[in-house]
């Protein structure tokens, strides 16, 4: 099913990234990987078998990104999934957060899905086919406490998702979400330095290989939104019911240091 697809990965170079367009070539598919660092991104691709790209890009650079989906298109004719994965966290009290901060995270986590969705999504129009995959977060339905300007950039990327899917509704392109919690992944080295959000949310935290196997099977069914782990679908349930309940234990939990 994902034979010669050709998925166009951003913020490949570690993480779910990689891993996913390691997973993504054993099926068969084509990952055009991109990032920063291109020397990750060459060791990555040395480590595929099989047809693979990788391209150095900043999902907050316009021009770049244009550049680099028209280089792709032009050597393989076509990008069939567009897979929205670059990002990053910060988790510290709004207090002491500055200002900056949030502009640059919003930058990457939201505009530069919305900047790389808008470079391919005059090719996938004309193709009248193709699949645009962005990894929200379970913080784009739940805040959570040291976590404002992350669950802002999810709830951004989340909302843009669901709209864009009603949107494109008939035109051939599927819109999907994957909103995982906690991964096992360097994500919290930069997120978490300290380790006490981590310790706060250990017991729940997922290994970045189950995460990948439900991104690669969530690509092949076109579905429009997986939320991860399983019994998080039944915890946002209950938080739509009684947000304030939920509010007053999970706060507590997250506060502690």
């Amino acid at each position: 099913m994902l034979k010669d697809k050709v998925i166009f990965i951003s913020g490949a170079s570690s993480g779910i990234g990689a891993l996913t367009a390691i997973k993504l070539a054993e099926r068969g598919a084509i990952p055009i990987l991109t990032g920063r660092n291109v020397e990750k991104l060459k060791e990555i691709a040395m480590s595929i078998k099989g047809k693979v790209s990788y391209y150095q890009m900043d999902v907050t650079d316009n021009k770049q990104v244009q550049q680099t989906v028209e280089a792709v298109i032009a050597k393989y004719g076509k990008i069939d999934v567009l897979l929205n994965n670059a990002g990053y966290g910060q988790f510290e009290p709004f207090a002491s957060m500055p200002v900056d901060h949030f502009e640059q995270m919003m930058n990457t986590n939201y505009m530069g899905v919305v900047r790389c969705t808008k470079a391919v999504i005059p090719h996938m129009v004309n193709r009248g086919i193709g699949h645009i995959v962005n990894i929200a977060s379970l913080a784009g339905k739940i805040g959570t406490a040291k976590s404002t300007s992350y669950t802002a950039t999810k709830h951004a990327v989340l909302g843009f998702t669901n709209s864009l899917r009603m949107e494109l509704r008939g035109s051939g392109i599927q819109v999907s979400a994957v909103n995982p919690g906690p991964i096992d992944t360097p994500f919290f080295s930069l997120a978490d330095p300290s380790g006490s959000y981590v310790k706060n949310v250990s017991w729940f935290m997922m290994k970045p290989e189950y995460v990948v196997d439900r991104i690669v099977k969530l690509i092949e069914r076109r579905k429009d939104e997986l939320d991860l782990p399983k019994k998080a679908a039944v915890a946002i349930r209950l938080y739509q019911l009684l947000p304030r309940t939920i509010d007053r234990l999970f706060g507590g939990m997250l506060n502690r240091k």
